[in-house]
This record gives structure tokens, C-alpha cells and sequence, in this order.
């Protein structure tokens, strides 16, 4: 059963996309976090730091009751209910339609309105809004790159291994990260989330990495995608960032890099529309890799655990 809903659910992602932000699980939880967050102290370190550990332990405690609540209701229907209604579950905590179509939509940008670009990489990143467009397209290669890891190979590893409990208590660690996980203003109210989701991901970023080095295989670029990646995934203060970023810009012969914090690959390529393309059909790949492995992975610890 949990195979067939990581197939379902990779099936419904592709069809449908991501649902509405007015009837979306992760929206809501974003809500949750904004509320939260407007009552934390200000200006006091150490009860910053407390009030940072609450919220992390309440937010992802919740996310995690309503899996287990979900996994035992599912339990007691028969299975042509169960898995339709598991699958849509499992679906709002990853989103590889979705990346796609953020790179996509930035790609389509990039040439004819600069400024709806810049707009467009919101739905990927934050970075200033003073940006090039070779700077643009950089900024939108390297987030499919990163979310390659933290929007679809880790919730779908966290589901394969501890279910819908495990999905969802992931997606809820990542959007407290992107919320409040960064220097500056939450520098110690995030600090709890930060580090928690550098280490939820420790393992998925480095089999992303890998995943992508196989696929740079079929453009031959996959000895230059693994040399990147064993030169250049330490050069940014993130265990995780550039487990992605370097062997996605050794395998589409690029120089990607935020200014002030790292560079990495080599400029053989231009930075334009047509390479966040290529960037994108990438991502498409290793997401359906992603979903094969799995559902593989679950359907084998189904098996071994009865």
C-alpha cells in the first residue's frame, strides 16, 4: 500500500499541481508559524532562543499528530478508499509540479520582462531584487537544484521510512526554515528550526547530489557533475546547499554562485533563459527517479517489517 500511494501521489502532483494556498495544509501551517512568531520576544537572546525550541517542538508535534491521526483513520477503511485518500495526504508535503513550474515561469520571464523574472524567482528564493539577468538565471538554477532535495526527495524519504507521521513532520521543519531560519532578525529565534532541518536533510541532499550526478550521465557530463560536486560542496557555510548547487552547475557547464557567499562550477555556458530550461527538464528527471526510489524503498520495508 504505501508504494502504490507514493505512485498515486507522484501521479496526482504531475496531473494536478499544487492545490489552492486556501485549502493547503502547508499554507495553513505557514499561518500557524506567522502567529507565532508575532509573540516571540524581541531583543533578548536566550528567551529568543527558548521561545525558537517551542515553537519548533510544537509546530512539528502538531504536524506529526495529524500524520499518525491520518495513518490510524486510514487504517479502518478498506484499501480502495485508503490509498486515494493517503495519496492526496502524502501529496501536500512534496511538490515537483510545482519547482518546475516556478523555474519554468522565471525561464519564460527572463528574456522579455526582467522585472516579472525577478518576480517570478520569489516563488523560489529570497534574494535582492537587484538582479542581472545572468544573476536571475543563476538564482533560479540554483534553487531548483537545492529544492530538488528539500521540496521532493526528503519528504518522499521521510514518508518511505516513517510515513505520513515522518512526511509531515519534515514539511513542517522546512517551512519553519523558510520562514524564520536566516541570520539578522531571527537570528536566535530560527536558530532551533535551522538547525534541525540542516540536519533532516543530511541525508537527502547528499542523495540528491548523487542523483544528479547519475542523470548528468546522459549528457555526459557525469565525471564533470561528480568532480564539482567532490571539489565544491563545502565551499558555502550550509552542510547541505551545495551538495545540489555544484554538481547541477558541473553538469550544465555553468558558474552559479550568490554574490558575497560562494561561486562554484566553470563559466563553458552562458547564463540564460534556455539553461534554466535545461535546468528544469533535470529536476523533472531525478523527481521521477525520486518517486520510483520511494515507492521501491517503501514497498521493501513494508516487506520487512510485515
Amino acid at each position: 500500500m504505501a508504494a502504490a500511494t507514493v505512485l498515486l501521489a507522484g501521479l496526482l502532483d504531475v496531473v494536478c499541481g499544487e492545490p489552492p494556498n486556501a485549502i493547503h495544509p502547508v499554507a495553513w501551517l505557514g499561518r500557524l508559524v506567522a502567529l507565532l512568531e508575532r509573540g516571540a520576544p524581541r531583543e533578548r537572546p536566550r528567551a529568543e532562543l527558548a521561545y525558537g525550541v517551542a515553537v519548533v517542538v510544537l509546530v512539528t508535534g502538531i504536524a506529526a499528530a495529524v500524520g499518525l491521526g491520518l495513518v490510524i483513520a486510514l487504517s479502518h477503511l478498506p484499501w480502495w478508499l485508503a490509498l486515494p485518500v493517503g495519496a492526496v495526504a502524502l501529496k501536500v508535503s512534496f511538490s515537483l509540479r510545482g519547482l518546475v513550474g516556478a523555474g519554468r515561469a522565471v525561464q519564460r520571464s527572463l528574456d522579455a520582462d526582467p522585472a516579472a523574472a525577478r518576480e517570478g524567482l520569489r516563488a523560489l528564493v529570497s534574494r535582492d531584487r537587484d538582479l542581472t539577468r545572468p544573476q536571475i538565471a543563476s538564482a533560479a538554477i540554483e534553487s531548483l537544484a537545492e529544492n530538488l532535495s528539500d521540496s521532493v526527495v526528503a519528504p518522499l524519504l521521510f514518508f518511505a521510512v516513517l510515513g505520513l507521521p515522518g512526511a509531515f513532520a519534515y514539511r513542517a521543519v522546512n517551512t519553519l526554515d523558510a520562514m524564520i531560519g536566516y541570520h539578522g532578525r531571527y537570528e536566535y529565534l530560527g536558530k532551533p528550526a535551522a538547525r534541525l532541518d540542516d540536519v533532516l536533510n543530511l541525508v537527502p541532499a547528499r542523495l540528491s547530489g548523487l542523483l544528479i550526478v547519475a542523470l548528468a550521465c546522459l549528457r555526459r557530463r557525469g565525471a564533470a557533475a561528480l568532480a564539482g560536486l567532490r571539489r565544491e560542496r563545502r565551499l558555502s557555510t550550509s552542510p547541505n546547499k551545495l551538495w545540489t548547487i555544484a554538481p547541477m552547475a558541473a553538469a550544465l557547464g555553468l558558474r552559479l554562485g550568490k554574490p558575497g557567499a560562494y561561486e562554484v562550477g566553470r563559466a563553458d555556458r552562458p547564463l540564460g533563459a534556455a539553461v534554466i530550461g535545461e535546468a528544469a527538464v533535470l529536476v523533472w528527471q531525478a523527481g521521477a527517479v525520486a518517486l520510483a526510489a520511494s515507492a521501491a524503498l517503501a514497498a521493501l520495508l513494508a516487506a520487512l517489517w510485515g
